[in-house]
């Protein structure tokens, strides 16, 4: 199709996904390469600077971590929007496998777009063609306005900091602050990981139960002996700490604590207790 040639009459992005779309992998620009076209219009996807490149990497890893099993994420995906459209989201999350019905991948059915010096016009072009493909959620990350909003209803709707994307394909809603803080993305991607059940972090945490249950009541009791003693204003030499660390005795730990209790100094309690 030339790019060129006039654009076709606006079509209304409320209706239902086009029955006679092209194939999603129907390609009319060259894969790999920085050309799309959006509404007949050639684009150019240029590189990235730190204020866009960095919040994208921030959101696919807060996708990784969220997707549910069944579904998979892409990165610079491109998608045969329309006939006169074949252009790429910044991420986009997907079934897996190959749709039965056209015997070609999944469309996807979240995308998402990182907004920093693109036009407001052409974020939003993209999004009312892809809900007329049938893209279920389309979501932008305003960097300069430190906003993540939704395409609903032929607008987009801002969410708040405190907010959540819950949908079908995450394990666990997605914190919107984690797309918008690095601070909250650790805590995010762990969560998401925990809601995806991944096995090395169970194995991991089952190792650390273990370790805690073989340790738990020496542990308690060499916390409840320094309590004591910090109380009564007794200092602990590092040999004095080393000995505590080692001991796991609850009986011979009893007998600190009884003499902390009434100790004044630091060889009341150690000093030939457990001879």
């Amino acid at each position: 199709m030339d790019p060129r040639s006039p654009r076709p009459a606006m079509r209304d992005p409320r209706e239902p996904a086009r029955a006679t779309a092209p194939a999603v992998d129907d390609h009319i620009v060259t894969p790999e390469t920085r050309e799309e076209i959006l509404r007949g219009k050639r684009l150019y996807a240029a590189p990235s600077l730190p204020e866009h490149g960095d919040p994208h990497f921030r959101l696919d890893v807060a996708l990784g971590t969220h997707t549910r099993a069944g579904y998979v994420g892409s990165t610079d995906l491109l998608t045969r929007a329309a006939d006169d459209g074949d252009f790429a989201t910044d991420s986009c999350v997907r079934r897996e496998g190959i749709d039965p019905a056209t015997g070609r991948r999944y469309l996807e059915e979240l995308a998402f777009e990182v907004v920093n010096t693109q036009r407001l016009s052409e974020v939003t072009g993209k999004a009312e063609e892809l809900t007329a493909r049938g893209v279920r959620r389309i979501f932008a990350i305003f960097t300069r306005k430190g906003v993540v909003s939704e395409w609903r209803d032929g607008d987009w709707d801002a969410l708040g900091l405190d907010a959540h994307i819950d949908d079908a394909c995450l394990a666990t809603p997605l914190p919107v602050e984690a797309l918008l803080r690095a601070s909250a993305l650790g805590a995010a991607a762990v969560r998401g990981l925990l809601a995806r059940g991944e096995p090395e972090l169970k194995r991991l945490l089952a190792e650390h139960e273990a370790r805690g249950e073989a340790r738990g009541e020496g542990h308690a009791r060499r916390e409840a002996l320094r309590l004591i003693l910090r109380a009564r204003g007794v200092a602990l030499t590092e040999a004095d700490e080393a000995r505590l660390a080692a001991c796991d005795d609850a009986a011979t730990l009893d007998g600190w604590m009884t003499r902390a209790a009434t100790a004044t100094d630091r060889a009341q309690v150690f000093d030939g207790a457990d001879r």
